[in-house]
Order: C-alpha cells, then sequence, then structure tokens
C-alpha cells in the first residue's frame, strides 16, 4: 500500500454561508442535500436554469453554518450569484479564503487529525478526505506532505473529473460530469435552480457524454485535444498524468468504435478507452445520430 500523503489544494477557495435562513436556502438552490452533522461533507453543484455548471463543490457542516470547498477563481462570482437568489432571506455570505486553506488526505483509511472540518471525500471513498483548516495549520505528521500534482495524479488514476480543469463551467451538464454517479446529485430532494432538466435526463437516460479512463503506451497529448475513432471526433482530452488521463467523450460513438474495433486516437496517439471501475453507466448498444 502506498505511503499516506496530505496536500493543500491552493487552487480552492473557501465560502462560508450561515444564518437562520441558510439551509432553506441552501436546499433551494442547490443539487445535494446539505450535511447533516459536523464530520459530514457532501458534494453538489449550482445550475443555471437550464441545468448546466456553474460551480461544483463539497459543503461541509461547521457547527450552523456551512462551508463550501470550490474553485479559488469563482469564489466571487460565486458570492455574487448567492446574493442575486438572496432577497430577503437572512444568511450571512463570507468569503474565508485568507485565512483557511482546503486540504485533501489519501491512501489511508483512518483520517488525519487537522484542526478544522474534516470529512470522507462524499463522491468515492478512494479519494480518500478532505478537510477545511486554517492558513498556516501544522499538516498532519504522520501523513507525508505531497503537491497538488500529486493529489491529481491520484484524482486522474481513479477516473475522478474536477470543474474549471476537465470542464468548462457554464458548458456541461450534472451527468457530463458523472456527478449523478458521484453522489453529486440527489434527484429525491424536490426543486433545486436547473433541476427539470436534470431529472428529465435521468429519467429518460438521454446522458451521452461522460468521462471515462483514457491511457496511452506514450504520454497522452494536451488537455483540448480532440479523440477520434476512425477520424471522426468523439470527444476531448481533459488532464492527464502522463499515460493516463481522462476524457469526455460520447459513450454511443465511444462504444460502438470498441465494438467493431474502429482505432480510437488523439492527434495520432492511439488511445485505450475504459469505464471508470465506479461508474454505474455502459457503453450503450448503438450509437445515436444526435451532435
Amino acid at each position: 500500500m502506498s505511503e499516506p500523503k496530505i496536500a493543500e489544494l491552493a487552487r480552492r477557495g473557501v465560502v462560508a454561508v450561515g444564518g437562520e435562513d441558510a439551509v432553506k436556502f441552501l436546499n433551494d438552490l442547490i443539487t445535494t442535500d446539505l450535511p447533516d452533522a459536523d464530520g459530514q461533507a457532501t458534494y453538489g453543484g449550482l445550475l443555471t436554469p437550464q441545468g448546466k455548471i456553474l460551480f461544483d463543490f463539497l459543503v461541509f457542516r461547521d457547527r450552523s453554518r456551512f462551508l463550501f470547498d470550490l474553485p479559488r477563481g469563482l469564489v466571487a462570482d460565486f458570492i455574487k450569484r448567492l446574493g442575486f437568489y438572496k432577497l430577503r432571506a437572512k444568511v450571512d455570505v463570507a468569503d474565508l479564503g485568507d485565512d483557511h486553506i482546503v486540504v485533501a488526505a489519501w491512501a489511508r483509511d483512518q483520517p488525519p487529525i487537522l484542526d478544522g472540518p474534516l470529512a470522507p471525500d462524499p463522491r468515492l471513498a478512494a479519494l480518500g478526505f478532505r478537510a477545511i483548516v486554517p492558513s498556516g495549520a501544522d499538516m498532519a505528521p504522520d501523513f507525508a506532505e505531497a503537491t497538488e500534482a500529486d493529489y491529481d495524479a491520484h484524482r486522474i488514476a481513479l477516473g475522478v473529473p474536477e470543474g474549471g480543469i476537465d470542464f468548462a463551467f457554464g458548458d456541461a451538464f450534472p451527468h457530463d460530469a458523472v456527478m449523478d454517479q458521484l453522489a453529486g446529485v440527489d434527484f429525491r430532494k424536490g426543486c433545486f435552480v436547473g433541476q427539470e432538466v436534470v431529472s428529465r435526463m435521468e429519467h429518460r437516460g438521454t446522458a451521452r457524454r461522460r468521462f471515462v479512463t483514457a491511457t496511452a503506451a506514450t504520454p497522452l497529448p494536451l488537455p483540448g485535444t480532440p479523440v477520434t475513432a476512425g477520424g471522426k471526433p468523439i470527444g476531448t482530452l481533459a488532464t492527464a498524468d502522463g499515460t493516463v488521463g481522462l476524457a469526455l467523450v460520447r459513450i454511443d460513438r465511444a462504444g460502438a468504435a470498441l465494438r467493431e474495433g474502429v482505432p480510437i486516437a488523439a492527434t495520432g496517439v492511439a488511445l485505450a478507452l475504459v469505464l471508470p471501475p465506479w461508474a454505474k453507466f455502459t457503453w450503450p448498444e448503438a450509437a445515436g445520430d444526435e451532435p
């Protein structure tokens, strides 16, 4: 078993939401249920009314408030968007990014001891643990300090995409980003922004774009490189760690190519596409004609 590791994720920011109306306010907006108690976290997003992802995040319960772990570059936009929906709700929103950091720890079943909200990563147990701690806090001494690149290699190996890195915000549905497979959408919680579109995709089974794992014999090309099957586009590459990476593809077309033995490649680099082991979706039996 590999050495347990811990890394500060400097690209992540922290937003606190509290106040007596915070629970109802957030439940009416986001795709996930809020965590019930300290030591828990949930994964979710805030969508456009058309169902596309504007922000994705992990949410921690911290006593009477909720802490959002989200891309640092989107903190101001997230706070502005919450203000758009706030109206007369008794809600307090604050940027904690100046004095808090986001930490990921993995490769050990027991969590690190840290000064701040900590929980198992709600997306996938193999991802490890996630925490929000004060800036300058001591890292757990029984975990080896690692880098964001180390964390990305871990995430990529598990087939888990990240918003703003593997897909553009405002351009992807939750099903594209496999949020439905990673506990990022609660289809039983009732209404949230964009819920009608996302629920329709779920119940009709119309999701065709999905992230899958791409491997090659040589290092993969840059993110955004088109993935083709027999020379025809079926998707794009996302982040990679050497010869292993993620690709957002039309799974109907990719599945047809795999069944028929059609070569799949990215700028001349031969690819093998496989479904992540945790995926509940499969390669469809027939390719669709829609773009």
